[in-house]
């Protein structure tokens, strides 16, 4: 079997704590672990084999988190697609990527699942329907009527899929019995989902395989380029075969499943307090109930009920208990006034380490740079800001335009607004060094590209 775990998303639906270059999937909700970290764990018991579908940007953080846990797996295969384009053309690439008769487990890798026993036998239960030639979908039993999901009808005419429903239609599925969550959990033979494509979306599987075809391969590593991308439609899984195929199986799961599609659906994975009060930090609450607070200070709350709020570095959101479905309308306002908050955080992950800001002028910068040993960012110039390097601990190999030279631990250099320049780290230890930037642009599109270790442009 191989697992395939999807891995994209864009990082809105639990703003401000997901962002674009950091989904949620990546961020330590819980027990200071991720979701991603979570799904390798809960299914490196299962299959050796495994295959990450995620775009450029977040493969260096998803080889990050594989390297952070102590588990050991026969094969890691990434494909990197070059532009999202939702989950139909997500699996197809997984598909083509196998042999005809392998069986495929995909899996989504912002999930909590619980009741491990029960996951696993579900697991082997939709091997042996996927070698038969379905395509099985896993139906979670639902104990509430959750608006946040879809749902899928098993019915003697097969089985129906229902969009998020309103309130009054969730709690008529709850008592019928019939209905199921959508798990976007899925199990098929890789032959049977390509002539499945073949037959309901011959277009979108003549544009993948051409994208597929034309992939940049190296090692265990498939690029999909972003000009083979632009021309595949972006579908769902479940509009582009799901409510088509004729050889769907449900297989009905025994085992908790939250999807963490919002902060609603979060709160329940803390515990609460004798006021229902849920919290991750040190909470002080008085004459308040039903809130749940995440943060990383210690929070006090006088005389309020039944709120979210979300504290991070840069971003406060507050919000009404069941009303955060909507943030993604905070989030499209973000996006429509160029704001970086819906892309990064204060920390930002790169392929080479990390970078933090703390302290955002007008006209100047202030940022700690990490760079992992044996690393270095890419041969670059800005147009508009000019830079200082202050070497905090570690040693850098510097270069800027013909020169190159070491610095050390409390020694410092200044690089003139367009000078080719380069930040290495040679040594054992991470490199730490605060970089002061000053000019009149200080956004992160001001950097040309000379070279770079990670093929970014």
């Amino acid at each position: 079997m191989v697992i395939t775990i999807l891995c994209g998303g864009s990082g809105t639906r639990l703003w401000p704590l997901s962002r674009e270059l950091l989904p949620k999937q990546f961020v330590k909700l819980i027990n200071n672990s991720s979701l991603f970290q979570q799904t390798l764990i809960r299914n490196a018991g299962i299959s050796n084999n495994f295959q990450i579908v995620t775009n450029e940007s977040h493969y260096f953080l998803a080889q990050d988190e594989i390297e952070s846990i102590n588990i050991k797996l026969e094969s890691i295969d990434y494909i990197l697609e070059g532009l999202p384009k939702n989950t139909a053309a997500a699996l197809l690439f997984s598909a083509l990527s196998v042999k005809e008769d392998d069986i495929i487990l995909a899996i989504p890798s912002d999930h909590i699942i619980k009741d491990i026993e029960n996951y696993n036998k579900a697991i082997l239960e939709a091997d042996k329907l996927a070698k038969d030639g379905n395509i099985v979908l896993f139906g979670i039993k639902p104990n509430s009527p959750n608006t946040g999901y879809g749902y899928i009808k098993d019915s003697k005419n097969g089985l129906e899929f229902i969009e998020k429903p309103s309130e009054i239609k969730a709690k008529e599925y709850l008592s019928d019995g019939n209905y199921y969550w959508n798990s976007g959990m899925f199990c098929f033979k890789a032959s049977i989902l390509i002539e499945e494509f073949k037959i309901y979306q011959k277009d979108l599987f003549k544009e993948c395989k051409k994208a597929f075809e034309n992939a940049k391969i190296s090692q265990n590593i498939t690029r999909i380029k972003p000009q083979d991308m632009k021309n595949i439609k972006d579908i769902s899984i479940d509009y582009a075969i799901m409510e088509k195929s004729k050889k769907l199986k449900l297989l009905k799961a025994n085992f908790t499943w939250n999807d963490v599609g919002s902060f609603d659906a979060l709160k329940n994975e803390y515990k609460k307090d004798s006021n229902n009060n849920i919290s991750n930090t040190n909470l002080i609450a008085l004459e308040s109930s039903n809130n749940f607070v995440f943060s990383n200070k210690t929070t006090a709350t006088i005389g309020i009920n039944d709120l979210i709020i979300i504290d991070t570095v840069d971003s406060l959101l507050i919000t009404k208990e069941g009303e955060s479905q909507k943030i993604k309308e905070v989030v499209k306002i973000l996006k429509e006034n160029n704001s970086e908050l819906c892309q990064i955080h204060r920390t930002v992950y790169r392929p080479w380490g990390s970078y933090s800001v703390l302290l955002d002028g007008d006209k100047y910068k202030i940022k700690q740079i990490i760079v992992k040993p044996k690393k270095r960012l890419s041969l670059q110039k800005h147009f508009h800001r000019n830079e200082h390097w202050i070497v905090v601990s570690g040693s850098a190999i510097v270069t800027i335009e013909d020169k190159e030279f070491i610095l050390k631990s409390n020694e410092s250099t200044y690089i003139p607004m367009g000078s080719v320049h380069r930040l290495e780290n040679p040594g054992k230890i991470d490199l730490i060094i605060i970089e002061v930037q000053a000019g009149e642009y200080l956004g992160e599109d001001d950097i040309i590209r000379l070279e770079d270790d990670f093929n970014r442009s």
